[in-house]
C-alpha cells in the first residue's frame, strides 16, 4: 500500500504515535496551530511575494526581510513555495528507483514544498525559513529530504548547495548536497517509516508523554494537559 507522507508527518509519528494516528489517520483531531504557526505562514507569504512581485514585506514581518533580498538577489530561475512530490518503484534487482511525481498523485510516495529554489545550470541554491526563536534543534534531514526531490526533478542539477534561514535570531544552518548522494537523502527516515508501517500493520498507536504535550490537540488522551501560561 502506497501511504504519502512528509517531513511534518514523520516528525509528528516520532514525537507520538498516537498523536499521528488522530490527526493522519482516524482524522478526528486537527491541529489547529497557534499564532506563532500563524504568524510563520504570513512571513513566508510575504517572502515569497517579494522574491516573485517585488511586492515590499510589511513591517510586522521585516525579520524575514534579509533573507528574502537575498534570495531576490542571486541569479538564476526562481522557485518559490514548490511543491514536488516523489514516486518510487523496485527496479528488477529489488532495488527502489525514485522517480518525479505529481504532488497530489494518487501514488504518491513522499511529498513537500521547498520555500526557495534557484536553479543556475549544475547549481543550485535551496533555501528554507524558519521562524523560530531558536536554531538549537536544527534538523538538516529536512534539507535531505527536499534536496533529494529537487535531484529527482532536476535531472541537470549536480550540486545544491542549502540552509535552514532561522530569520528571527538570524541563523543560517548550511549544508552541500550532491547529487551522487540522492538516493542516501531520500532515505534518511527509513527507520522510522518501517516503524510507521508496523503501527499500521499491527493497529497499535502508543502515546508518548512529552513536554509538548500542552500543545496537543488529541484533548482525550491520557497525557494531556491544559497549557501552562
Amino acid at each position: 500500500m502506497t501511504r504519502a507522507w512528509s517531513y511534518s508527518s514523520i516528525k509528528t509519528f516520532e514525537q507520538c504515535p498516537k498523536k499521528y494516528y488522530h490527526l493522519k489517520v482516524a482524522k478526528d483531531f486537527k491541529d489547529e496551530g497557534g499564532e506563532a504557526a500563524q504568524y510563520g505562514t504570513e512571513a513566508h507569504e510575504a517572502a515569497e511575494n517579494f522574491v516573485k512581485h517585488g511586492t515590499p514585506i510589511p513591517p510586522k514581518y521585516a525579520v524575514i526581510a534579509p533573507a528574502a533580498a537575498a534570495v531576490a538577489a542571486m541569479p538564476g530561475e526562481k522557485h518559490t513555495e514548490l511543491k514536488l512530490g516523489v514516486g518510487r518503484v523496485r527496479d528488477e534487482d529489488g532495488i527502489w528507483c525514485y522517480r518525479p511525481c505529481d504532488f497530489f498523485h494518487p501514488n504518491v510516495w513522499w511529498r513537500g514544498i521547498v520555500d526557495v529554489l534557484v536553479t543556475n545550470g549544475a547549481k543550485a541554491r535551496m533555501l528554507d525559513y524558519k521562524t523560530g526563536k531558536s536554531s538549537r534543534y536544527a534538523d538538516l534531514k529536512q534539507l535531505d529530504l527536499m534536496a533529494g526531490a529537487v535531484f529527482v526533478h532536476f535531472p541537470e542539477v549536480m550540486q545544491i548547495k542549502s540552509g535552514l534561514a532561522f530569520v528571527v535570531p538570524g541563523d543560517f544552518v548550511p549544508k552541500v548536497h550532491n547529487r551522487l548522494e540522492m538516493n542516501q537523502y531520500l532515505n534518511v527516515f527509513n527507520k522510522q517509516l518501517a516503524q510507521l508501517d508496523q503501527a499500521h500493520a499491527a493497529d497499535v498507536w502508543n502515546p508518548i508523554s512529552g513536554p509538548l504535550c500542552g500543545w496537543c490537540p488529541v484533548t482525550t488522551c491520557q497525557h494531556h494537559r491544559p497549557r501552562r501560561r
